[in-house]
């Protein structure tokens, strides 16, 4: 238990100094922004000083992230499976870090539908890349052709639906939790018509 404790500690010193590191800023900056004396600081992040909570809480805040996250231990799920839905053809890979959030692969083969009111309005954002092949993305008023390695990121408030161009395209989505959320509501997947997952 001893041991376990020691490692969390130093962990979260490195991670500390990571943060730091990351943002750019000095010992002197995040001192500053932490409320804490600069020789208070670097003693924290050597490992001279103990921990106390109270300064972690603000350290966290200093550097824009959690208590959770600055003390949180590995995961020990590093690698997962898909969930494969062979009858849509879609892959899903939930996200770890926020339960809402997922990942989809899906091969298209029809085009995005030409009856605007085909297309699916709602809250979140969406991200996509395409792996193969050309996609179409009925964004609103616009049609967007987005090929092989590009991709494309919009908020799901607008009118949207995506489709296949001149043969099949295999595209990788992420969904926000509201996005996510928001398809779920309707109660379908991405479907052979294009509308979006």
């Amino acid at each position: 238990m001893t041991q376990e404790v020691g490692e969390l500690d130093s962990l979260v010193r490195k991670r500390i100094r990571a943060l730091r590191v990351a943002q750019g800023w000095s010992l002197e900056e995040l001192a500053t922004r932490a409320n804490l004396s600069q020789s208070s600081l670097s003693r924290i992040e050597n490992g001279q000083r103990r921990l106390a909570l109270d300064q972690l809480v603000t350290l966290a805040r200093a550097l824009d992230t959690t208590l959770d996250q600055l003390v949180e231990t590995a995961a020990d799920d590093v690698v997962t499976s898909p969930m494969i839905d062979g009858t849509r053809g879609l892959m899903r890979w939930p996200i770890k870090g926020d339960a809402g959030m997922s990942v989809v692969r899906q091969r298209m083969t029809e085009p995005p539908p030409d009856n605007p009111s085909r297309m699916r309005a709602h809250p979140g954002r969406e991200w996509l890349v395409v792996l193969s092949g050309t996609a179409i993305l009925m964004l609103g008023h616009r049609r967007l052709r987005i090929e092989t390695n590009q991709a494309a990121e919009f908020p799901t408030m607008m009118p949207h639906a995506i489709g296949a161009e001149g043969g099949p395209c295999e595209i990788l989505g992420i969904f926000d939790r509201d996005a996510r959320r928001g398809h779920q509501r309707d109660g379908s997947d991405r479907d052979a018509q294009g509308t979006c997952e």
